[in-house]
């Protein structure tokens, strides 16, 4: 069963500066961001995300929304694994699918081949269930005899297609997404966008930051919205507005 439960969560980072004047651009500088927090020994941390309690279920799409540094990316990568909480309580049940770095983990010297392994191993893969997927993630590419060359050979929208390809390619539970992806010319996005409605409705559940209005009402079934790293509103986008 698919399942994410928060208690209190915090994700906190130390600030180290050197001078009271780097402190004070540190402070004038992080006033769209999180919480300053004043420990012992004069010490100075950012709560990105401070004191988030939520239950989100099985078939539940969630939408986060809030202004540029209130928290939202920090909550995914809590919830991917990538950050630790600094307190509280996280519990994240089933096969996770992060689509925020999806090109992390690729060695541009080795080839396409392999590194369709690599990333499928940093994804949780097992050997076999990659094998198993080789063909099908390889043809979806379209990058033919490429895909024995090295990544550095690709262009930038090549490398994508690859890693997207990888990335959607597991049979997740859970899926953690900042924005809807686009990837490639015209003509692949199609196909890719495609690929991802699919793989996101046969997930369980759905943690997704986005801007676009359209998008919220559409996919998700709940909003949480964020300021300097707490909730301040939740709602059902497909019921109210979303201002």
């Amino acid at each position: 069963m698919a399942l994410i439960e928060a208690e209190n969560l915090v994700v906190e980072f130390p600030v180290f500066t050197n001078s009271h004047r780097s402190l004070k651009n540190t402070l004038l500088n992080a006033t769209t961001g999180g919480r300053i927090a004043h420990a012992a020994g004069n010490k100075v941390s950012v709560r990105a995300n401070d004191q988030l309690s939520f239950k989100i279920s099985e078939g539940e799409r969630v939408g986060l929304l809030g202004h540029n540094g209130s928290g939202k990316t920090t909550l995914l990568r809590a919830l991917a694994g990538a950050y630790e909480p600094t307190e509280g309580y996280l519990n994240v049940q089933g096969r996770v699918a992060s689509l925020l770095d999806i090109s992390l983990g690729m060695d541009v010297d080795a080839s396409g081949y392999d590194n369709i392994f690599l990333r499928g191993i940093m994804m949780g893969l097992t050997p076999r269930e990659i094998r198993g997927k080789m063909n099908e993630i390889a043809e979806f590419t379209e990058l033919g005899e490429y895909l024995d060359m090295p990544v550095r050979t690709y262009s930038s929208g090549m490398q994508l297609r690859l890693a997207f390809a990888v990335s959607t390619s597991i049979d997740a539970d859970i899926i953690i997404m900042d924005e809807w992806l686009s990837v490639g010319d015209a003509d692949f996005n199609e196909k890719a966008s495609q690929r991802l409605t699919s793989f996101v409705e046969n997930a369980s559940i759905l943690v997704i930051a986005t801007h676009s209005e359209d998008l919220l009402r559409n996919v998700c079934n709940r909003a949480f919205r964020l300021e300097h790293g707490r909730f301040v509103e939740e709602f059902d986008p497909r019921m109210e507005t979303v201002g």
